[in-house]
């Protein structure tokens, strides 16, 4: 059995805590030498990204990790793992609002001494970090020619990168919605969010099909973008009718040609010094550990308060990972009213969540459970760190862009396929996503950056992650050391010198959420 200095072997994230997170495996008779001296023997084996008790925890007693509570013990000695079996779920919720709350705004770089990427500063102002042709099917029913068509035009070599330097592809957005749905969120939904792909700056020309039959046809998306302001710039646009081409074949056909004839257009798009104000950063996590919380989330959250203080937009989704944290949030809000509206958004989720039998407290998968996230307290506690420490300053729906700059959250689940894309419609033009487990998600017209919670990840996926925050648990590095490495990073990637492993992979994932169906 071995005796170790608490910081060689585990983490307490914040002074207040009563347990500590574990870097490496330790086993029943292990002895933790704590900061004042005391030692604690270890009573089971912790495996890493798990806790245990650093302190006797009575049955009622509250713990807490990174210094807020994380359940009530049921009975937990110093020295004793922490299990699903010995700590309940319960967390006091409290939910005050001052009236006169108000936070400072961030502490802004000033605009001469901000950093600079390449970005595609297009027409209407905004600044595309990369430049696409796509493809939008929108329904199901025209998903298999958007396929298509996006498919050949890349293998067959009428798009290449040597004859248009300046495009980067020619992408399909296939998806399972918009035929027999219903009116209403979920119409609004699947058309704000094709339509702003379409409007988004990573995107150089445009080509819509419908099948002709299905209630999102054409004709519903062009008085769509009519009503909504349109594509933003005067951008090459197509339209093709599957049944009034003639069928498969006939729709393929044209839109190849199509494509062919709008690439020279986008090429035309050059890359120029653009200020960092320009970035719009989404933040994301999956695959999560033990460790996502207390190595790439809050690293990730030092880069996201770097963008803000350049003047750029941070947006941070997946609801149901603020249940438990929403607190902290709502008390970082610029003012009351936007602090209620935390509040709002959360209840929103789980009101929606409870019509279709679910509870947000299932959110951790069973991978995260594994990786040491026994809750969804813990969970979001960790999570949040993703948005670093700068105000809230509104809240936004899924896939609409926010009205400012700053941090804002998005209304959204965590299902990754999901919640990604709804980051990318809202206006995000890079996302940076943190993973534990590892995961390999992209992103259909804008490039997903991982960063990885600990080495062993990292090293073992080193071809789907791009960075690594393990040196935060190992002692080589520091959050902010990080953080200030996913910026520079971030602007490599934006300006077009670095692709991301997704990219490189060609990870290029699209869904919608719809409330058709539930996806914590």
């Amino acid at each position: 059995m071995s005796r170790l200095p608490l910081h060689e072997c585990a983490v307490r994230v914040h002074p207040a805590d009563e347990v500590a997170v574990v870097k490496r495996l330790l086993e029943a008779g292990d002895r933790v030498v704590l900061e004042d001296g005391r030692e604690v023997e270890v009573r089971g084996a912790v495996p890493p990204g798990h806790r245990f008790a650093l302190v006797d925890l009575p049955a009622g007693r509250l713990v807490r990790q990174y210094g807020q509570p994380i359940g009530t013990s049921r009975g937990l000695r110093a020295g004793e793992p922490l299990t699903r079996a010995n700590l309940a779920d319960q967390v006091p919720v409290v939910r005050e609002v001052p009236e006169d709350l108000e936070n400072p705004p961030p502490d802004y770089v000033p605009e001469r001494q901000r950093a600079r990427f390449l970005g595609f500063r297009r027409p209407d102002g905004r600044v595309g970090t990369r430049n696409w042709v796509v493809v939008i099917p929108t329904s199901m029913c025209a998903s298999h020619e958007a396929q298509q068509i996006a498919l050949r035009a890349e293998m067959s070599g009428l798009w290449s990168r040597e004859r248009y330097p300046n495009v980067d592809g020619v992408v399909a957005l296939p998806h399972n919605k918009g035929c027999g749905c219903n009116d209403g969120s979920n119409l609004e939904t699947l058309l704000r969010t094709l339509a702003n792909y379409a409007a988004h700056p990573n995107t150089g020309a445009v080509l819509f099909l419908d099948l002709g039959c299905e209630k999102t046809n054409l004709n519903l998306m062009d008085a769509w973008l009519k009503h909504h302001g349109g594509l933003g710039w005067d951008k090459p646009v197509h339209w093709i009718g599957i049944q009034e081409a003639g069928g498969t074949v006939a729709a393929v056909q044209q839109g190849l040609e199509a494509v062919e004839a709008m690439l020279p257009e986008a090429g035309r798009a050059r890359r120029s010094l653009v200020p960092a104000s320009e970035l719009v950063l989404g933040v994301k996590c999956g695959g999560s550990d033990g460790f996502s919380g207390i190595s790439a989330n809050p690293a990730l959250g030092h880069a996201a308060d770097l963008v803000v203080r350049q003047g750029g937009t941070v947006l941070i989704t997946e609801v149901p990972e603020f249940c438990g944290a929403e607190h902290l949030l709502a008390a970082r809000a610029r003012d009351a009213e936007t602090a209620r509206r935390v509040y709002a958004m959360v209840d929103w989720y789980k009101d929606y969540a409870a019509r279709w039998g679910t509870v947000l407290g299932e959110n951790p998968s069973p991978g995260n459970q594994e990786g040491g996230l026994l809750n969804i307290t813990i969970k979001s506690l960790g999570a949040i760190a993703k948005a670093g420490t700068t105000r809230v300053e509104g809240v936004t729906g899924y896939g609409e862009p926010p009205r400012g700059r700053g941090l804002h959250l998005m209304q959204g689940p965590g299902y990754d396929q999901e919640s990604t894309p709804g980051l990318v419609a809202a206006g995000a033009n890079i996302v940076v996503f943190t993973t534990g487990r590892g995961t390999t998600i992209g992103n259909a017209i804008t490039p997903v950056v991982k960063l990885s919670s600990n080495t062993p990840t990292f090293e073992r996926m080193r071809d789907d992650i791009d960075l690594n925050a393990g040196g935060i648990l190992d002692g080589t590095a520091t959050i902010p050391e990080v953080g200030e490495e996913v910026f520079r990073h971030v602007l490599e990637v934006t300006s077009g010198r670095v692709r991301a492993r997704a990219e490189e992979n060609q990870h290029r994932e699209f869904q919608v959420w719809a409330e058709q169906a539930i996806s914590l």
